[in-house]
């Protein structure tokens, strides 16, 4: 009860283990020099040296190249890179333009959401499996309070398997890295979902995660890990967007639109 207020407990100097710049001498990196120790580190290398305070291994960071690589998609049609678009359209700086796309790419049914869902679950399924739990019960466990699975099934694309899981996880058997145990469990429980009444295939957010899960992350670092993993097909849907007329993209008259609401009421 005589604890201090956080407010005073923290009050001065900022304590920190994750590094510093001192203007004219150095910076430090989770304890590292930048410039002197990790000037020539491949930049995936550092970023995920940042999140999780580990080195990986060359193998390792193949796999999380390739998982960023495969799923950067130049469509202005996608909700996060139609933002980019439309901020190139209103001439809008590069800058604010691609932060609001990325900030959108956090959506619940097909962004980062869905990516730190199906992290936690697996982690929480095989631990649950280990402990002695079948895994029908696990993932029927899941469907009831949950009503889906985040990583199965494709809303655009129902009946057809997602077309990066086999470009990736070619780079992983080339890596020696398809042998862990949340890959294993992920394809076990495509199999139980696709031998039921749910007929839900494992998408790209599935493979991802198990892969990034038995490379060592936890479920939170493999979020931060995904935060700029559309980030490279944003500013082709910008540049393009920026080289028509301002307010030339996605144009749309009202006439268009097929309404079936309320008819117009007086107010």
């Amino acid at each position: 009860m005589n604890e201090r207020p956080p407010l005073e407990t923290f009050e001065g100097s900022l304590n920190t283990t994750m590094g510093g710049c001192f203007p004219g001498e150095r910076a430090v990196f989770r304890g590292h020099d930048l410039h002197a120790e990790l000037s020539d580190s491949d930049w995936i290398d550092l970023y995920v040296f940042g999140i999780t305070g580990r080195r990986h291994t060359p193998s390792q960071l193949k796999v999380l190249h390739a998982i960023w690589v495969n799923t950067s998609y130049p469509d202005p049609r996608l909700w996060n890179n139609r933002v980019a678009a439309l901020a190139g359209s209103a001439r809008s700086t590069g800058i604010l333009g691609i932060s609001a796309a990325l900030a959108t790419s956090e959506a619940a049914i097909y962004g980062r959401q869905i990516d730190i869902a199906i992290a936690d679950f697996l982690v929480r399924a095989r631990r649950a499996i280990e402990s002695g739990r079948p895994l029908s019960e696990v993932v029927g466990e899941e469907l009831r309070t949950r009503r889906s699975i985040g990583g199965y099934g494709r809303p655009v694309a129902k009946s057809a398997a997602d077309e990066r899981n086999a470009v990736v996880l070619a780079i992983a058997k080339k890596e020696d890295l398809v042998g862990g145990g949340y890959l294993k469990l992920a394809f076990e429980i495509e199999e139980f979902l696709l031998s039921g009444r749910w007929r839900m295939r494992m998408n790209y957010a599935a493979i991802a995660a198990a892969l990034a899960l038995d490379i060592g992350f936890s479920p939170r670092e493999y979020y931060l890990y995904l935060l700029p993993a559309f980030l490279a097909g944003m500013p082709p849907c910008f540049i393009e967007a920026s080289t028509r007329p301002e307010q030339a993209t996605f144009p749309l008259r009202c006439s268009s639109l097929i309404y079936e609401g309320p008819a117009r009421r007086a107010w």
